[in-house]
């Protein structure tokens, strides 16, 4: 666990430091909030079909018919 090493590490602080440390703490608190909320905020849903239409390939007649190297195969 890593708590207890910090804990440990921030005893061993004078209390100015100690004070920067909390200060660090919550700006990185505020940070994560703001950074979760925008990422929330751009993520768009993606909706089925709007792309339909969009790509429309010609299909050749013989489509259906099986591949010259495959006729071996399908017999």
């Amino acid at each position: 666990m890593i708590q207890p090493v910090i804990l440990e590490k921030l005893e061993e602080l004078p209390e100015s430091l100690q004070i920067e440390v909390l200060h660090y703490i919550e700006f990185l608190i505020e940070k994560h909030a703001k950074d979760s909320t925008q990422a929330e905020s751009t993520k768009k849903r993606r909706v089925a079909g709007t792309m339909k239409g969009m790509f429309v390939l010609p299909l050749p007649d013989d489509f259906d018919e099986p591949l010259e190297d495959m006729k071996e195969y399908m017999e």
